[in-house]
């Protein structure tokens, strides 16, 4: 990573007025490629969905460059026997491609599948969805400030690019230095939504988790062994990411996290889930697991509530249940 602190070139009055021009908002050509250059070079391993998929070869978009055409031949799909197009490439597919030519002058862009090797991929996939990130900060700032995203680009994004190695990297450090923005020639409105946008879009947000179990115990302390292998499950958890134990509808029990670390947060239920398994077994019951750990929305939360209040008003005495006097 490059100079945290690297000066930048104060610039003239004509560069000023110069960067203004970029600026100005043009709401029908506000649609710009992710990175500086006009073209990936040979060799580049890149993200692109695929068009149409014709007799020689298929068309697809390159995703980080404006969605310009680019094209895989047959050929370069496998290194093994094709039997069937089909299996390898579809429409509307996303796909990591390596680029084996790129003509300037007529705007030809020769991709290759079969040249690309698994280590490639992940690495592919990482970079295009931190530039996917980015570019999405940039079109909503451009959107609200009313300034041409490329012009924006030019005089922003594209330098954090070359000091940081990535914008993303460069919009974690400006949430806790936010001098990296002050030190560019834009205008304070500007420069306050962009600080405002990142800040919002790349402050981690707490992550809800959830796993489902089914306990159950039918020797004579049944309900103190159920108890006591719960609470085993809630000790299990840690000081930053506590676990919780709610009772559905017996034997359906759920635990919950609540974390900025999803990865830490599904290993702490996971070994909460083989705790309370441990417990229970001891006492002669048994645990299943009918849905492992796993992220869930608010959708969820309002669906599985929903349940809950179901269950207990069906539980709850009605009239006709008392028993008769006679």
């Amino acid at each position: 990573m490059k100079e945290l602190n690297a000066n930048i070139k104060p610039l003239t009055e004509e560069e000023i007025a110069e960067r203004k021009e970029l600026l100005t908002y043009n709401p029908e050509g506000n649609n710009c490629r992710m990175y500086e250059n006009l073209y990936p070079d040979i060799e580049d391993v890149i993200m692109v969905q695929v068009k149409t998929v014709a007799g020689m070869g298929s068309y697809v978009d390159l995703l980080e460059y404006k969605n310009i055409e680019g094209m895989i031949l047959h050929s370069e799909l496998s290194r093994r026997r094709i039997r069937s197009i089909n299996n390898l490439i579809r429409v509307g597919r996303t796909e990591v491609v390596t680029v084996v030519r790129v003509d300037k002058d007529k705007g030809y862009v020769d991709l290759s599948k079969r040249r690309v090797y698994p280590e490639d991929v992940q690495k592919c996939e990482e970079k295009y969805n931190k530039s996917k990130a980015v570019h999405s900060i940039m079109r909503q700032v451009s959107e609200k400030a009313k300034v041409d995203l490329k012009g924006l680009y030019m005089v922003f994004g594209w330098d954090l690019y070359k000091r940081f190695g990535h914008a993303y990297d460069a919009f974690k450090l400006i949430v806790k230095n936010p001098e990296i923005v002050s030190k560019y020639q834009l205008d304070d409105k500007i420069k306050e939504l962009l600080l405002a946008t990142i800040r919002r879009r790349m402050t981690p947000q707490p992550v809800k988790l959830r796993a489902d179990i089914e306990v159950t115990c039918f020797d004579y302390e049944g309900i103190e062994a159920i108890k006591y292998a719960l609470r085993v499950g809630e000790n299990s958890g840690t000081e930053d990411i506590p676990v919780k134990i709610k009772l559905v509808a017996p034997p359906l029990y759920v635990m919950m996290a609540t974390t900025l670390h999803k990865q830490e947060g599904l290993t702490v239920l996971e070994k909460a889930c083989e705790a309370i398994a441990e417990a229970i077994r001891s006492k002669g019951g048994d645990c299943q697991i009918k849905e492992k750990p796993r992220a869930v929305s608010e959708r969820d939360d309002k669906l599985l509530t929903s349940l809950m209040e179901t269950l207990e008003k069906q539980n709850m005495e009605v009239a006709g249940d008392e028993p008769d006097e006679d």
